[in-house]
């Protein structure tokens, strides 16, 4: 595949890791100056509303379905991440899906530690009582996103119509396997650096919480659940947690794909100036959520 420029790529997408040396203040400027866009790619419009407390990027394509909202909860290690720092990468999600996309600007530890980010989204998600909802997060993000299903009653757990998850990070017990793997590590991201950031959102003895790790839902919790896409490259070290959680979703009766991208990193997705994969990779979520019968 032409024109691709793994090297630029991985530096990239180290500026979304709260890595051992990083400092909280620092790191979100980092995150915000790397990833930031002055114009809003593919004249997708973005309009600023107030849900549930909490304010919120509403990016709008040209073309859009009256049926649906995709909310997306951004990653950035629990501390970082804003929605000036996803605006391009979700306006390609709006436009590739035709769907308008809420990106809610929630709470960051570790001035708002555990629930506060969680209970942002679902005040976000509980507002937008009139709209079919599909629940989109990437990294970090993926435990606020899943912990909200968790926490729904059967009725609004029915407004949630599919997950699509981007790179999840699942799993943060302290005596997680992927803590002692001696190669626990891929192109971008460490177990150390999981271990560091969840000790930033929560305290140790919650961080086996199912509304922290997501690998250790209940049955109660994966009643009902909706289907559940997600998006990973090869290349990441948390492959295994992921397959983990995908045949715990088997075993409830919950129907997962797992679309793993050859040779591809963490969220390579949001490297799309280096990397041709990342246009593909967007594309084909686009196209799933088109064809699917809302």
């Amino acid at each position: 595949m032409k024109n691709v420029d793994r090297k630029s790529a991985i530096k990239k997408l180290k500026n979304l890791v709260f890595t051992q040396k990083a400092e909280t203040l620092p790191f979100r400027s980092q995150v915000e100056n790397t990833f930031k866009t002055v114009l809003i790619p593919n004249n997708v419009e973005r309009d600023e509303i107030e849900l549930g407390g909490v304010q919120c990027d509403f990016l709008v394509p040209e073309i859009y379905s009256q049926e649906r909202v995709i909310v997306y909860v951004h990653g950035g290690s629990f501390i970082a991440g804003s929605r000036k720092a996803y605006r391009s990468f979700c306006a390609s999600v709006a436009n590739s899906s035709t769907t308008k996309v809420c990106v809610p600007e929630f709470r960051l530890a570790p001035e708002n530690p555990f629930p506060a980010s969680l209970e942002d989204v679902c005040s976000v998600i509980n507002a937008l009582q009139d709209k079919e909802i599909i629940l989109m997060a990437d990294g970090t993000g993926a435990s606020i996103a899943l912990a909200s299903v968790y926490l729904m009653e059967r009725f609004s757990r029915n407004r949630i119509k599919e997950i699509i998850l981007f790179s999840p990070c699942l799993e943060f017990a302290p005596d997680a396997q992927i803590y002692n793997q001696k190669k626990a590590q891929d192109e971008i991201i460490s177990a150390e650096d999981l271990r560091r950031s969840v000790d930033y959102y929560t305290y140790f003895s919650n961080q086996k919480n199912p509304l922290v790790s997501s690998l250790y839902a209940n049955d109660e919790q994966l009643a009902n659940f909706p289907e559940v896409y997600i998006q990973v490259g090869e290349k990441e070290f948390q492959s295994d947690v992921t397959r983990s959680f995908a045949h715990l979703l088997y075993r409830h009766d919950v129907k997962c794909t797992v679309d793993t991208w050859p040779d591809m990193m963490f969220m390579f997705q949001m490297a799309d100036e280096f990397l041709p994969q990342a246009h593909l990779a967007i594309e084909k979520i686009g196209k799933h959520i088109q064809n699917r019968d809302f």
